[in-house]
């Protein structure tokens, strides 16, 4: 079956996919020079692409075997050092067929600071205008700040082009450019005075879109320039001589701009983009007349011919380069770029904009081919409904979100977390695009501030927000992905999120007979496990006693940065390591650790340990709590290997902080919590583990690698373990009595990768199991759910204290 797809896939990009006049074919590409691949699917080229093996070699070669020095000196090793900064400088320029008599090369430490080097010295004026389309990076509607600062107007318009057969594609009749409002800081310009002439203005947009992948029509740099009046139309600006930017930095790497035939004034890369390395390394190819206009106000070594130090007076370089080139240039970077190069020409980047875009092709036409059972498409791919615009003019990206059959979205973090546990690697969000994201996914300006209301900012998981999705997926190719990457990606999302099971109760699905079936069960209390301190071990015990916070001391102390960030598993394994211990008769808490030599003891009432009382925030709460001294925290620091503080919660009864907000952690808005993240109790069930391991074990009888993997209760940190009953029966439960406790279920736990760590001879180690294969049956609503949260219901009549302990093999009673 895999070949016959393959093969079908052959016959209609075979002429275009793999180099096949290449001096490698893209098997043997990647079986020797991206060997660190295997088993991982890397889809993030957009983001970073990759360095080759035998890139790495070469650089690797030439800087252990060449003595490089710092080429602001008049030494030999200096001299040559500068001619090999010429060189690559003249690569650049090559790379964009761009002549050195009309351009020239200033190296930068990336696309960021190259645009910022426009920005900061543009000769703004209060009658220039900065233009620039609303598919644009972040990096470059900065350079709005700069000229709204200094009085000039900016204005985001959308291109659109039109293809008919009596008008030739890239002439201004094809194009038409619409703008949205004016923007000023400076009211008391007038947008009505006359512009004189002298004022300069500038207009950027991206070669390739890093949202959907679009590629912008180039002919736009000569229409702008040479025919603006047209194109701009009855705007205010119709009359103006502009400059141009194209923010290449995601389009070169695959269809670099020819400025032989688009005259571009500015024209910004970053080399991590086009070959994996070096990182911290870009370019501005600027035209010569056009460098001449920037006015830069700072100088540095190297910049300046003469400069006296205790009056005004200095003089500048007069080269372009020399002049914005602060300080020494990264000469082992630049070197290194000459290699990058070598790769890239070897393939030559016509058959890499074929190879990538055929794979992107691909995996378009096969997500938009996915239906659910009742015919509601899976897909939505942005940029696709672009008017008229055929498939040829995108890039190596698909951008898309995805829906259930009922029409709602699944969230992009929910697409991440299952790709990740797939070995696929990708990029969510809005991907520093805020234009193109709101553009695409039809965010007005009220849904864009009702979500930063709503606590969203960038990299968040709050991914959907009043039922629209806040970003999108991202899969993109570089020169070295191969057909394989493109189908397993394909398959793991008809696999995912095509093919679902039905889900019931909690989103999980139960099997038959379940409301005859739960009640004739004799669930009983199995363990009991307290965890003092967050993200530590815990202890388990035959009875414990209940507090308006869970189990008493559970989850009552933490341990912070210096910073004040809580420190986890996830970041600090070695937390792992720390175990506890309380004895309630003497009123302590014993910890050790392997890394100290004494157990430390604390004592539960006030002592001389304390230091300061604070407040923190965490998890949505406001805690108060207490501080110890340095001898106590110097004990933790070594135990787990870097600075930290240890604090206690007093008081909790704060509560959340946003009850009312859905993007929240917080699940119990009534409860009183210590450092939990959601709720006071979490129990799981030893059946419902038992049928995981069972599921576990199947997975390797068909195919997985490795042994079977087999978990028990205490990898999902539980605080009550019960037993006696079908698997997963827990999921219906409202509330529950355990001897004469109750407690109210809050839902199902929602599983991370916390779960996947294990230690094997005191170290941590990671896979993808056990959360993969929960992801597989027990997945809804973004969710992963394993186990149930509890709040402890303390009743008013409460008669003896005896009524307040939890006992290991009391009756758990559903309701």
């Amino acid at each position: 079956m895999e070949d016959a797809d393959k093969e079908l896939f052959l016959e209609e990009f075979g002429e275009f996919y793999g180099y096949p006049n290449g001096p490698k074919s893209i098997d043997e590409i990647r079986a020797t020079e991206f060997k660190r691949l295997d088993g991982l699917i890397y889809l993030d080229h957009a983001g970073a692409t990759l360095y080759s093996e035998y890139q790495m070699e070469a650089i690797f070669k030439d800087l252990t075997t060449t003595v490089y020095a710092n080429p602001h000196s008049q030494s030999d090793t200096s001299s040559a050092t500068s001619d090999i900064i010429r060189q690559a400088r003249q690569q650049v320029l090559d790379y964009f067929k761009a002549s050195p008599k009309e351009y020239t090369c200033i190296f930068t430490s990336g696309a960021t600071s190259a645009l910022k080097l426009v920005g900061e010295a543009f000769p703004w004026s209060s009658q220039s205008c900065f233009m620039y389309t609303m598919e644009n990076h972040n990096s470059v509607l900065g350079i709005r700040e700069y000229a709204l600062d200094k009085g000039a107007t900016a204005l985001a318009v959308d291109v659109e082009e039109t293809v008919h057969e009596k008008v030739s594609r890239g002439s201004a009749a094809s194009i038409r450019v619409s703008g949205h409002q004016v923007q000023r800081r400076n009211e008391a310009k007038s947008l009505e005075n006359e512009p004189t002439g002298d004022e300069h203005n500038l207009f950027a947009f991206p070669s390739e879109c890093n949202f959907s992948g679009l590629r912008f029509n180039l002919d736009m740099v000569k229409i702008i320039k040479e025919d603006s009046k047209r194109i701009l139309e009855g705007s205010p600006f119709c009359n103006r001589q502009w400059m141009v930017l194209i923010d290449a930095a995601k389009g070169c790497a695959t269809e670099p701009p020819d400025l032989s035939q688009c005259p571009a004034d500015f024209v910004v890369i970053s080399f991590y983009k086009l070959f994996g390395y070096p990182t911290g390394l870009g370019a501005l190819v600027a035209r010569n007349d056009a460098a001449k206009l920037l006015k830069k106000t700072y100088f540095s070594g190297g910049t300046v011919a003469a400069s006296i130090a205790d009056i005004d007076f200095v003089q500048r370089r007069r080269t372009v380069e020399e002049l914005f080139e602060d300080g020494t240039t990264s000469f082992l970077s630049i070197a290194s770029i000459i290699h990058g190069f070598k790769v890239l020409n070897s393939l030559t980047m016509a058959a890499i904009s074929q190879h990538t875009t055929s794979l992107s092709l691909y995996v378009r036409k096969m997500l938009l081919s996915l239906r659910h059972k009742n015919g509601a498409r899976v897909c939505t791919i942005y940029g696709s409904q672009v008017s008229k615009v055929s498939y040829c003019e995108f890039g190596p990206v698909v951008s898309f979100n995805m829906a259930r059959p009922d029409g709602s979205w699944h969230g992009y973090r929910e697409v991440e977390k299952l790709a990740s546990l797939s070995g696929i690697q990708l990029r969510t969000g809005c991907f520093c695009n805020p234009g193109a994201c709101a553009k695409y996914l039809g965010l007005s300006h009220l849904d864009l501030l009702s979500n930063i209301e709503a606590g969203h900012v960038c990299w968040d998981d709050n991914d959907i927000l009043n039922g629209k999705p806040t970003g999108a997926v991202r899969v993109s190719f570089g020169y070295m992905s191969t057909y394989e990457d493109a189908k397993s990606f394909v398959d793991f999302v008809r696999r995912s999120f095509v093919d679902l099971p039905d889900w019931s109760i909690n989103g999980c699905r139960l099997k038959q007979g379940y409301e005859t079936r739960h009640s004739a069960a004799s669930f009983y209390l199995k363990y009991i496990i307290i965890y003092p301190i967050k993200s530590c071990g815990g202890f388990s015990v035959e009875s414990w006693l209940l507090s308006t916070t869970g189990l008493l001391h559970d989850r009552e102390w933490v341990l912070t940065s210096l910073s004040g960030e809580i420190l986890t598993q996830k970041k600090v394994p070695e937390m792992c390591s720390i175990s506890t211990f309380i004895d309630l008769n003497e009123g302590i808490l014993f910890i050790e650790s392997p890394r100290c030599k004494d157990r430390l003891p604390i004592n539960l009432v006030l002592d001389s340990c304390y230091s300061e009382k604070e407040e923190i925030n965490a998890h949505g709460h406001r805690y108060e709590v207490q501080r110890y001294n340095d001898e106590v925290n110097a004990w933790f620091s070594n135990a787990i290997g870097r600075p930290c503080i240890l604090s206690r919660c007093f008081s909790s009864h704060y509560g959340c902080l946003n009850k009312s907000s859905s993007t929240g952690t917080c699940r119990d808005a009534q409860g009183i919590l210590n450092f939990v993240n959601e709720a006071q109790l979490l129990l799981i069930s030893e059946d419902s583990v038992a049928d995981l391991n069972n599921r576990l074990s199947k997975n390797v009888k068909k195919g997985a690698q490795g042994a079977p993997v087999q978990v028990n209760s205490m990898r999902f940190r539980p605080n009550i373990v019960i037993s006696g009953g079908e698997p997963y029966a827990e999921d219906g439960w409202r509330n529950i009595k355990i001897g004469n406790n109750y407690f109210t279920s809050l839902g199902g736990c929602n599983r991370c990768q916390m779960i996947n760590i294990f230690y094997d001879g005191g170290q941590a180690q990671k896979s993808n199991e056990p959360l993969a294969t929960l992801a597989s049956y027990r997945r809804a609503k973004g969710k992963i759910l394993f186990g149930i949260l509890l709040r402890y219901e303390r009743c008013g009549d409460v008669g003896e204290d005896n009524d307040l302990w939890l006992q290991v093999g009391q009756g758990v009673q559903p309701n």
